[in-house]
């Protein structure tokens, strides 16, 4: 039985949180480490009440998101259920022309929400934790969430794209003002 523990997540404005992330390579795959980094990485996404994580958060310049919505996460009850995904290397490879503006938060940035404008529907590829090649669609909030964790593999944050933020302005500015 592997043993998984929760890890301390990157907050902003820790430097890991705007590089982009490396890209795995096949072989990496069958490594032990990238499968108890997944294991972790789900436990501290489960534990933060998150719907989605991308590695650098967790200090890990590695292109791994994960993207689980479970219906009784407490920020986010009233969404679709999706299963836990593993997207490593993903690729967004078609974005509808119909936006939409919504809410987000972001583990790495406790408490401070803002409005972002995001596609309502998207074409994705990637490789699953096996290594092999997934291709979906997405739609909706489960659009929204692998947008959200694409953009953290790319340096880029959700407050880089908001509109206003909706909540936290204050606690933004000192994490601003004291980097």
């Amino acid at each position: 039985m592997i043993k998984t523990l929760p890890l301390p997540l990157e907050i902003y404005p820790s430097q890991i949180l705007r590089e982009k992330a490396r890209e795995l390579k096949q072989k990496e795959l069958q490594n032990q480490e990238i499968k108890q980094l997944i294991l972790n990485m789900a436990k501290t996404m489960r534990e933060n009440a998150g719907v989605g994580l991308a590695a650098p958060q967790i200090g890990v310049s590695k292109r791994i998101a994960l993207i689980e919505i479970l219906s009784d996460n407490p920020r986010y009850p009233n969404q679709r259920e999706v299963s836990l995904v593993v997207l490593i290397n993903p690729k967004i490879t078609r974005r509808s022309f119909h936006k939409e503006l919504g809410e987000e938060g972001c583990l790495s940035i406790p408490e401070v929400f803002g409005l972002v404008k995001r596609s309502l529907k998207i074409k994705v590829k990637a490789l699953d934790q096996e290594g092999k090649k997934i291709k979906f669609k997405a739609t909706g909030f489960f659009a929204r969430v692998i947008q959200h964790e694409v953009d953290h593999l790319n340096g880029v944050l959700f407050i880089d794209k908001t509109k206003e933020i909706t909540k936290g302005k204050e606690i933004l500015e000192s994490m601003t003002n004291n980097f």
